[in-house]
């Protein structure tokens, strides 16, 4: 049996799906962080046990991922040669280490041309157009990332403190939060000053749900947050009628506010990352596939 590997790897955990040579799933397994750029060596650790867990659960033996091909999507993978890297650390037979983005394109997009957006913590556009892969943005969210979850936070908690000044208009939204902090802006300075990503993307939720109920403040920052990822799609998407998803935690909530141009294009995510990673295996491993991929 010519088995086949799928990795979905990121910064809170990795998920593995072991499939046959037709890249049917047999199973899946999943471990802990695989983030590459922070520590290499536990995110081999982390594959691995993703790995093997897939193969006890469909009861196949261990032993055999030595002769498996697998398509690994690994955040920061495209940064300096960490995917080079990790490959030759790699125990299958053979091995492709991606960006996490292409494996969601795929996932997302099937074998079509198209962008999809990934809107989380952060976010990026990812773009195929024949054999091109693009990616833009997704330069962490200090100088990049707009509209994702972090940038969304820091913009929060910035509104928050100019309305305690009094040089911005307050609102149910940035009273909300300034009660979150106990009425002490000096506890948003400590917040901010040591907070990560993912600390500021806790607010997001927030102001999706404000903007709901037609906070100004939240209206704003939503507002503005849409057309910069609409700015985005103007720059990468061609012009004709290609697809579009939005992927990750606010994918979902940014489809309905987009402009009817690009609303048009928006299609549902075909598969997920995992799945997309599992495709790709097929394509390359199984020679059943189309030549279709590379990025």
């Amino acid at each position: 049996m010519n088995y086949l590997v799928g990795i979905d790897g990121g910064g809170t955990s990795c998920r593995a799906a072991l499939a046959d040579a037709g890249g049917r799933i047999l199973a899946t397994g999943k471990s802990g962080s695989a983030n590459i750029m922070t520590d290499m060596n536990t995110a081999r650790l982390n594959i691995l046990g993703a790995t093997e867990a897939a193969f006890t659960a469909a009861g196949v033996s261990t032993s055999l991922v030595a002769s498996a091909s697998a398509v690994l999507g690994l955040a920061g993978a495209n940064v300096g040669g960490n995917g080079a890297q990790l490959q030759a650390m790699l125990p299958f037979k053979n091995a492709l280490v991606y960006s996490d983005g292409v494996i969601a394109l795929q996932g997302a997009l099937g074998d079509a041309d198209g962008t999809v957006v990934i809107v989380g913590t952060g976010s990026v556009y990812v773009t195929r157009s024949g054999e091109e892969i693009r990616f833009a943005g997704g330069w962490g969210f200090k100088v990049s990332d707009l509209g994702g979850g972090a940038r969304l936070g820091r913009d929060l908690l910035e509104e928050t403190l100019l309305a305690y000044d009094g040089f911005h208009p307050s609102s149910a939204l940035t009273d909300a939060v300034m009660r979150r902090f106990g009425g002490n802006p000096h506890q948003i300075v400590q917040f901010a000053h040591s907070a990560s990503p993912g600390d500021f993307g806790t607010f997001a939720p927030m102001l999706f749900e404000y903007a709901s109920l037609e906070d100004p403040v939240a209206v704003a920052l939503i507002g503005r947050s849409v057309r910069n990822i609409e700015e985005g799609l103007d720059a990468v998407m061609p012009s004709d009628e290609s697809r579009l998803s939005l992927l990750g935690g606010l994918g979902s909530l940014y489809g309905p506010l987009l402009s009817p141009r690009y609303k048009a294009r928006l299609q549902e995510p075909l598969n997920d990352p995992l799945t997309g990673a599992v495709q790709l295996a097929v394509h390359y491993f199984s020679g059943a596939g189309v030549e279709h991929m590379h990025g």
